[in-house]
């Protein structure tokens, strides 16, 4: 018989959205871009107008930073091919409206994802994720990353995740998977959610179509890309440890 959910506070609802991170990411897109042809890639001028209105001549409060972690030249000024690479940066991590403009929730992912870059292959330097549990799932909300660990070894991750949202705050703390559901589909928003392995009241891991960037969040759960969530279920079972810590920004 299962366990009795509350289902409040375990889902999250998304855009389906192309992932990825990074300086090179965005510099690549932008690149590729520029050497397409507008008319030649969208098949018609009037189309191309269109395309070319989407990005904005607009400098954000953030243009320098968003420069600088995208590896462009740093002058403050937005320039067509700024506003490409910031743009492919935007479509890439799910921020709408995505034309371009460098503004605080750009800058905001954009910081994030140098945390998550700069954990590298050991994310558990400051120890806060317990050691002595054997295998267990770590969650830092406050760089909104994920890693399995047994002992100090690093079994799998970090990874990104996406915690919950204000007022729907993933609870902090130890914790243990109690049940896990493979094709689970939420109750109460009729939503699917793959991979789902529970771990408090009905906050889970679980996969999302949508990005693990975009605002403003889920409704507790931990959510994750598709290969890592199905990665977490090879990885974890019932009666592992979870271990979640920190505060995600604007909670």
């Amino acid at each position: 018989m299962k366990p009795r959910l509350n289902l409040r506070r375990r889902v999250s609802l998304g855009r389906p959205q192309r992932s990825g991170s990074g300086r090179r990411v965005g510099a690549a897109l932008a690149l590729t871009a520029l050497t397409l042809p507008l008319t030649a890639a969208l098949g018609s001028t009037a189309q191309a107008a269109t395309a070319a209105s989407a990005c904005t001549a607009s400098r954000g409060p953030y243009q320098k930073q968003a420069e600088k972690f995208l590896g462009l030249r740093v002058d403050g000024r937005q320039s067509a091919s700024d506003c490409r690479a910031i743009r492919a940066f935007q479509t890439s991590h799910g921020i709408t409206p995505n034309i371009g403009y460098a503004g605080p929730v750009t800058w905001g992912v954009m910081s994030l994802v140098a945390q998550q870059k700069a954990a590298g292959h050991n994310p558990n330097k400051a120890g806060k994720c317990p050691t002595n549990r054997g295998r267990i799932a770590c969650v830092d909300l406050t760089r909104q990353l994920s890693w399995i660990q047994d002992g100090s070894r690093l079994v799998f991750g970090p990874v990104p995740i996406r915690s919950g949202r204000d007022g729907y705050e993933t609870r902090t703390g130890a914790k243990k998977i109690y049940w896990r559901n493979l094709h689970h589909v939420s109750t109460l928003y009729d939503v699917p959610m793959p991979y789902s392995q529970f771990f408090d009241g009905g906050q889970a891991f679980h996969s999302i179509s949508g990005s693990v960037w975009s605002a403003p969040g889920s409704h507790g759960c931990v959510n994750m890309r598709d290969g890592d969530a199905k990665k977490y279920w090879s990885l974890l079972k019932t009666g592992d440890d979870v271990y979640v810590y920190g505060r995600k920004s604007g909670t």
